[in-house]
Parts: structure tokens; sequence; C-alpha cells
């Protein structure tokens, strides 16, 4: 697409929401065309306090489903649009809400966390919600002693247990782009000795990493990655997570240099929102997320606590 084609869509976009009265909400990981005509461009949590504050009447979430659905139970009095149905989740679907129910079964009293990378379901048999940037806050806030269940990542769980100090039930799940970068993916930064490396717990080489005692090693969420770069001295940064947040990493911090430890480090189902298809959303006004309010009431408790917690 050129330059003239994007500009011309982004300000029919504009108009559009402009027209409609929505907001425009778009992931980290979302193409940088679409980043670009977005109202707020965030990680999980950041887009959930979005959701919830907006006094738009509708808010098109350019994301994937299950973020979506976190919009719509925390906005319900407004319209939720996905401009793509089949942006779905590996993650979120690694675990259903019967597979939850019959492990909480063989653990009565267990506190559940859950990751936000889940459906409502799931949302909805758990105590807590969390995202990468408050997941250590949200298990440090559970009294020692109780029983975790941990889901659906794996190696977020894994590094969780090392920086808190708490043993976790751990559901075996993962991301298929996160799980994709793997310790050999970071060797070459060893030989890049003014670099720091800025790693997403959700990577298959996110508890090693934490190996490296050098000080230049940072397990951070996506949100705690622009924040890093921002503030550090350091001018070059290789980065191990979905290759999206290069985008937004390098307009907030301009003038420094950005690089995937692994290019292949992307996800189709992000990448499945388009700005036509942006476009299409807010003309056609499709394809409206709605959660069941039975599901979304008991849900809302366990997302509530992800956002007080911060």
């Amino acid at each position: 697409m050129t330059t003239t084609e994007v500009e011309t869509l982004h300000e029919e976009i504009r108009e559009l929401a402009r027209e409609r009265d929505a907001v425009i909400l778009a992931h980290n990981y979302q193409v940088p065309a679409v980043q670009d005509v977005a109202d707020f461009v965030g990680d999980s949590l950041g887009l959930s306090r979005q959701a919830a504050a907006t006094d738009a009447a509708a808010i098109v979430f350019c994301g994937v489903h299950f973020m979506a659905e976190t919009a719509a139970i925390l906005a319900p009095e407004k319209t939720v649009l996905i401009p793509d149905l089949k942006a779905g989740c590996s993650l979120a679907a690694s675990i259903t809400a019967d597979q939850l129910r019959e492990w909480k079964a063989k653990h009565p009293g267990a506190v559940v966390v859950s990751y936000v990378n889940t459906t409502a379901e799931v949302k909805a048999e758990s105590d807590y919600c969390c995202t990468s940037g408050n997941a250590k806050a949200v298990i440090e806030a559970i009294p020692p002693g109780r029983e975790i269940l941990f889901l659906p990542d794996v190696f977020l769980g894994l590094w969780l247990e090392r920086v808190t100090g708490r043993k976790l039930r751990i559901w075996m799940g993962e991301c298929h782009v996160h799980a994709g970068i793997r310790p050999e993916d970071v060797e070459r930064w060893a030989t890049v000795p003014d670099a720091e490396l800025l790693v997403h717990p959700e990577c298959g080489c996110a508890s090693q990493a934490m190996a490296f005692a050098n000080g230049r090693t940072h397990i951070l969420s996506t949100e705690g990655m622009v924040d890093f770069a921002q503030r550090s001295e350091k001018d070059r940064f290789l980065v191990a997570t979905e290759t999206g947040i290069l985008h937004r990493l390098a307009k907030e911090a301009p003038g420094k240099r950005f690089e995937p430890v692994n290019e292949n480090a992307v996800c189709m189902f992000m990448k499945m929102i388009t700005l036509k298809k942006v476009r299409d959303a807010l003309r056609d006004w499709q394809f409206e997320v709605t959660v069941e309010p039975e599901i979304a009431a008991r849900a809302r408790g366990a997302i509530d606590r992800m956002v007080a917690l911060g």
C-alpha cells in the first residue's frame, strides 16, 4: 500500500470514527499503519483501562478476540467492534472453561489466576486476571500459603515462580510466537556489549535469560519495554517479543535502535487486522463482540482486580 493510500484511509477512518462517536484502540502488536490511526496504542492492561474509561459510544478494538471480549465486559453499555472475527489467540485457545473447572475440582480452595489471554468463559471461572505487566503484583497480593493455579502460559508462570519465590501450579499452555523465541535467539546478544536485551516473560527464553547476571537483561511487559527504552541512556536494544512492538518503540524513543532477536516472531492473528478492515468495521458497523451477561458478570470481578492492582 502506498503512502498516499495509507493517508487516505487514515483520513476516512478518522472521519468515520468522529461520525460514529467511536474510539480506536490498538494493541502494540498491530501493523504500523493501524497503530498510527488509533486513538490509543498499548498493552492489554492499558487497553482495558481505556475501554473502561472512554466516553465514546463505541470501541473499535484492533487486537485479538479475547481483548475485544474484555472491552465488552468492562464497557457493557458500549458497542465493541473487532475488524476481523478470525483474529484469535493460540494461548487463549490452550484452555477451555470445562478444562479449568476440572482442574479446580482437583484443587479445592486454590486461588485461580488467569492471564488476560483467555476467553471470557475462562475469566468467569477465575479469581484474578493479570497481564504480564502486573502478574507479579497479583501473585504477591495472594496470601502466603494459598495454593495458586496459574494459567495458561507456562513460561510466564515459570518466570513468576522465580521472581516471587512462590510455588505455582502451572497450566502447560503457550503463545506460539513467544514460545518460538528460544535461548539461542539471544546468544548473539552476548557479543553486543552496548545493547540492552528486553525480553517478554511469555518467551521461551525468559527464565534462561534471567541467568545473565550483567545487568543488561530486562524481563518486561511491552509497556515496560517502552518505558524502559525512553528512560535508558543506551541507544541500542535487542527485543524479544512479537515484532509489532518495534514500531511503537521507534516512535516513542526516537533516535534509538531496536532490533528483534527473532525476525519471525510475528503473530498471524494480530496481523489479520488491516486498515481496510478497520474502515469497513466503522463504515458497515461490523463485527460486534458481545459476552453473555451472566458470564460477563462473573468475569468482571477477576478483571476489576487486575485493573485495580495496576
